[in-house]
């Protein structure tokens, strides 16, 4: 299974600095945007739509996990 990695904490410009020095082993990306007023904003990206649905839920997954663990602290 593949891991994830949170980007929690980090900027915009550290993510896609990141992706461009690493830009050979990037296989697909989605990006979305989360406004200030609860908007979010998704559309382009390069993965297909079962790609994102598989990365969608193996945050989720993440997120619940760690979200868990600190209830039981």
């Amino acid at each position: 299974m593949s891991t994830v990695t949170s980007l929690h904490g980090t900027t915009p410009a550290e993510i896609f600095q990141s992706g461009l020095e690493n830009i050979g082993d990037i296989d697909a990306v989605a990006v979305s945007v989360r406004w200030r007023n609860g908007d979010i904003t998704t559309g382009w990206s390069n993965a297909a739509p079962e790609t994102i649905a598989m990365m969608a839920v193996m945050l989720d997954e993440r997120l619940r996990m760690q979200f868990l663990r600190g209830q039981g602290e």
